[in-house]
Parts: C-alpha cells; structure tokens; sequence
C-alpha cells in the first residue's frame, strides 16, 4: 500500500468509445452527505444523460459505488478501484454517460468507466493526505477560552461538542494533525493547571 492521498482539488475528463460519451468528474469530499449532493448536483446538471454512475472513499476508508442501471459490475466498482488503486482517500466520482447507440459488452464498459475516473483523477491530481488524530478535550469551563485558544493555534477542527452533560466542564472533540497531539496535549495541561484531561478514543 502506498502512502495516503487526497484530491488536490477538482478534477474531469471525457472518454468516447462508439459515440457513447463519459463525463467523468472527481471531488473531494468529507463525507457522506456531502458525497450525495455532489452527486445530485451533477444529475441536475446532466438531465438527459441514460447513466449517472459513481463511486467514493471518504476520509475514514468507507467506500461505496452504484453501477446506476448499468450492467452489475461494469461501472461503479472499476470506478472504486481507480479510487484506491491510487490509495485516494476523501474522493467521489462520477462518470455521466450519454449514450451513443451501440452497446459496448462487459468488457468495454470496464474499460469506458476506468478510463473516464483515471482522466478525471489525472485532471484533479493528488497530494499526500497527512494523518488526523481525535482528541476528546474535557476542561473546565473557566478555562473554555484559553482551550479554544489553542485548539485554534495548533489549527484543530472541532467536530463535536458538549456543554451540557456536565455543569462543571465542557467537553470538546478536536481533529488535528498526529504529528501536532503531543504538543497541544502538553500545551492544554500547562495552560489550565492541569485540570484539562486529554484522550485518544
């Protein structure tokens, strides 16, 4: 397995095998929800096209494809294996298909939704996906400021957050980089006493 990688941005391509036309589009994503818009927003966009076909790896590994009418097997599954043969993470595509009259058989159908998911992921490029880490933050809440602080500074997302389960302490879930953990987790400590406790779920 090679090393993590994300879409460096947006990324198409159009393949045409006996008049049929694939538009093969690639996003980055962060997850499901936002996966099943851009997937929607390209059907608004092609109305007429016969086939909608896609496939996705979000950020946590999960990975899932539809063939979208087409024969079992030929579309969405090739178009994943792009996907991880690139070890992509956080990506969807999508390959549109107008048809052009002649049927292409198994085989050729493969090749059309491989060839239009590899040129759209050329057109998006990749780049090194840098290891996250959650941290569950539980502080008390004279301290809030200072901890936002820092989670800001070390340039943390927080994903989650609690501030009512415990009406002494707010609870926060952080993403940041692995490499940054130590640091931050030392920094917390310093800045509140110690009174912040810091885990890896």
């Amino acid at each position: 397995m090679g090393e993590r990688m994300r879409p460096a941005g947006y990324g198409t391509g159009t393949y045409e095998e006996k008049r049929s036309r694939f538009i093969g589009e690639l996003f980055p994503v962060a997850s499901e929800d936002q996966a099943k818009e851009r997937i929607a927003q390209v059907k608004k966009k092609y109305p007429d096209a016969r086939h909608h076909c896609w496939a996705w790896v979000l950020p946590d590994g999960s990975c899932r494809w539809s063939d979208d009418g087409e024969p079992g097997g030929t579309a969405g599954g090739p178009m994943a294996a792009v996907l991880k043969g690139a070890d992509l993470y956080g990506a969807l595509c999508v390959v549109t298909r107008y048809f052009g009259g002649t049927l292409l058989g198994s085989g050729g159908l493969v090749r059309a939704y491989s060839k239009a998911a590899a040129l759209a992921l050329a057109d998006a490029g990749a780049e090194p996906d840098p290891e996250k880490s959650i941290l569950r933050i539980s502080c008390p809440w004279d301290s809030l400021d200072r901890v936002h602080r820092l989670i800001r500074e070390y340039e943390g997302t927080l994903t989650d957050s609690d501030y009512a389960s415990d009406p002494e302490r707010a609870l926060l879930t952080v993403e940041l980089l692995a490499e940054r953990t130590a640091d931050l987790t030392r920094r917390l400590t310093d800045a509140t006493g110690g009174r912040a406790s810091v885990t890896e779920p």
